[in-house]
């Protein structure tokens, strides 16, 4: 087995193979490593090194995988990667969002996300981690009156507080896979919860019989969440090739309103 590459410019954190099945397709000189933890893979993406894994979902798993990516791979920089869902109503469908700050729906402390170049001058809207999926339009809403957040996800406080013990800026590159009006089928929520891929898939059978419509409603996720891929990918390209062209990496700040329009802005064409 190779020794991982030590000194590498980016760490990245996905929670589902989906978020990243397309990034991985643009890194060159790709190589693995398999151990009892996630599996880790490294490669180079617009002159970076970059080292990335898929965590699970929930805080507890990215938080376990952040720490390992930074005992293996020595990241200057950790990346939360992947989906979040829309609180604010101007948030759009499928839009990027690189947030300026995160905290948790419990009370916790507000982490700031670092922040690339001419954007840094912005406030970046504020993003809220929690423990179980917001699948409901009243949930979205509840955590954005209680918060003040634009956007939800489940991983990305737990990272950043691992860079912050470690002394190394956290960023945050999402795109939004359900808007503040959506409401998700109720079989995400359990399936998302963290368990082995036996308990998932018993879950799903489960599910499949109680409601057999629940399969084409998965499928349809399973479309959006392809195209969703594809655009975090181009996007994490692009946050590659800005700090390769020496934009500088700063603290952010989070909006002051959820409305913020720095809150989610569209795909780059």
């Amino acid at each position: 087995m190779n020794q991982p590459h030590r000194g590498c410019d980016l760490g990245i954190v996905f929670a589902l193979d989906v978020e990243a099945d397309a990034f991985e397709r643009r890194v060159a000189d790709r190589v693995e490593w398999r151990g009892p933890g996630p599996v880790f893979r490294e490669g180079t993406l617009a002159g970076l090194r970059v080292a990335w894994c898929i965590s699970g979902v929930g805080g507890p798993a990215a938080a376990r995988a952040a720490a390992l990516m930074l005992d293996g791979h020595r990241p200057r920089r950790l990346v939360s990667a992947g989906f979040v869902g829309g609180l604010d109503p101007v948030v759009p469908r499928g839009g990027i969002v690189r947030p300026g700050a995160v905290t948790t729906e419990q009370p916790g402390p507000l982490l700031p996300l670092a922040l690339i170049g001419a954007e840094a001058a912005a406030a970046g809207p504020l993003m809220v981690s929690v423990d179980t999926v917001a699948a409901t339009v009243a949930h979205k809403r509840a955590l954005a009156d209680r918060t003040g957040a634009a956007i939800v996800d489940m991983e990305t406080h737990a990272i950043a507080t691992v860079a912050a013990h470690a002394g190394l800026p956290c960023l945050a590159v999402r795109v939004v896979s359900d808007d503040a009006t959506q409401t998700l089928p109720a079989e995400v929520a359990t399936l998302a919860r963290p368990q082995s891929s036996f308990r998932r898939f018993g879950a799903l059978i489960g599910a499949l019989g109680r409601r057999p419509a629940v399969a084409i409603d998965l499928w349809r996720l399973y479309e959006h969440a392809v195209v969703d891929g594809r655009t975090l990918a181009a996007e994490l390209e692009r946050l590659c090739r800005e700090i390769a062209g020496g934009c500088a990496v700063t603290a952010g700040r989070p909006a002051t309103a959820p409305a913020d329009s720095a809150a989610g802005r569209p795909p780059a064409p």
